[in-house]
């Protein structure tokens, strides 16, 4: 690669243009890494020891989950339909999907807050059930789900379009149903695209911030009591939060990717 780029003017002013991208993201969190681990170590070794901090983490990891999920159940179906299928309307509902990804992320949560909280149309209905939405976990999967949905609907369509539909129309010849030939040749060949997709709309909810404190301030999630701490105590006390939640959002978000190329060769 990098022979071919010496010999192709075009290809070193990309590259070099490519690495002003990748350089200010290093040296955004390098800083801030070094400044934690070499210099305050003590700090982010206190952080790594509070219950408070850890549980906020994992309950960031779990509700992003939990949304996740959700979106890949809902998700698939749609993302199918628009995959295969011409319709008037199609291109209403492929910009309705995208709404989460263009509305600031506060808009977002004012909408969902209206929605789903206590005296809302939804929130009152699931309230007589049980589920409580209002500053409740349910309301941060909700949150979660809403800006994370595009991202999985998107991949798992591209997924589906790259499948040739020919292959299905052969296996309902040979005797197979629509559910069969939907399950057993479209789904398998996509897979990697659905893990793809996972995985970028687990991200997204991780990163959510805007509509999860105004539906659910508490209990608080990572990002959430970042700012907690950031207003009480400055960089000293959310910096090191900060440092931990990156560690170990990269090792899983690699982990993730190294799993998603093994499918994808098998």
């Amino acid at each position: 690669m990098f022979s071919e780029i010496r010999r192709n003017p075009l290809l070193i002013l990309f590259f070099i243009l490519g690495m002003v991208i990748v350089g200010y993201i290093i040296a955004a969190l390098s800083h801030m890494l070094y400044s934690q681990l070499v210099l305050h170590p003590g700090e982010f070794i206190a952080v790594i020891k509070d219950p408070v901090v850890l549980q906020s983490i994992w309950l960031t990891l779990y509700t992003s989950f939990i949304g996740t999920v959700i979106a890949v159940i809902l998700g698939i179906p749609l993302a199918y339909i628009l995959a295969r299928y011409e319709f008037h309307g199609k291109d209403i509902i492929e910009a309705i999907v995208d709404i989460p990804i263009i509305i600031p992320h506060t808009v977002a949560g004012i909408a969902l807050f209206s929605l789903l909280m206590r005296r809302g149309a939804v929130g009152m209905a699931f309230s007589k059930l049980g589920i409580v939405f209002q500053d409740n976990m349910w309301g941060i999967v909700m949150a979660m789900f809403f800006v994370s949905c595009p991202f999985f609907v998107g991949t798992a369509r591209e997924g589906f379009k790259s499948v040739n539909p020919n292959l299905e129309r052969v296996a309902r010849t040979l005797g197979a149903s629509h559910w069969e030939s939907f399950y057993q040749i479209a789904l398998p060949l996509t897979f990697r695209h659905i893990f793809s997709g996972a995985i970028m709309s687990w991200a997204r909810g991780i990163s959510e911030f805007g509509a999860i404190i105004i539906i659910a301030y508490y209990p608080m999630i990572a990002s959430t009591l970042i700012l907690a701490r950031f207003n009480t105590n400055g960089l000293q006390g959310s910096q090191p939060i900060a440092v931990l939640l990156i560690m170990v959002c990269f090792v899983t978000f690699v982990v993730l990717r190294l799993i998603s190329k093994r499918g994808g060769k098998r």
